[in-house]
């Protein structure tokens, strides 16, 4: 298997398809892109071979579920060698769904889904104060979510 895979323009048609109808049948999708389903299936497996396919997820509603808080924390760590102990352990507390780590005035910077209020301080105060390398936190509420949408796949120039 080669290091490098050079997309076509067929390749990213199909991740463009996929990322906003993912439940898309392989034969509808090589209708739309006038290949064959088996072409679309073979596309799949390949982009799914390299990494670039991570699988497909079920877009939830999450407040139709009752989880109401959705924060942002600015977490300003001790040393920034400590990120990888910091993000594992950060990784075994659910409610954190999504990590990066960036420039700027903080280390790393979370997103935390909760039910309510209460939830939400026990994973500030009971479980992000147990980190340790964890220097101090600064939390952002959500009002409201405007729009989450996936970056449109550009054809290589």
């Amino acid at each position: 298997m080669a290091t490098k895979l050079n997309l076509d323009k067929l390749d990213l048609q199909i991740i463009n398809e996929m990322m906003e109808t993912a439940e898309i049948s392989y034969a509808e999708l090589g209708k739309k892109l006038f290949v064959s389903g088996g072409t679309i299936h073979v596309r799949i497996k390949k982009l799914q071979e390299f990494g670039i396919v991570k699988g497909t997820r079920l877009n939830v509603d999450l407040h139709h579920l009752g989880y109401d808080i959705t924060a942002f924390v600015g977490i300003y760590l001790e040393k920034s060698s400590l990120y990888d102990a910091v993000a594992k352990d950060l990784m075994k507390i659910p409610e954190i769904v999504r990590l990066n780590y960036i420039t700027g005035n903080y280390s790393m910077f979370i997103e935390i889904v909760c039910k309510d209020i209460s939830q939400l301080r026990h994973v500030l105060h009971d479980e992000l104060q147990k980190i340790k390398g964890i220097e101090r936190t600064e939390t952002f509420i959500s009002l409201e979510e405007g729009f989450n949408r996936n970056v449109q796949v550009a054809p290589q120039n």
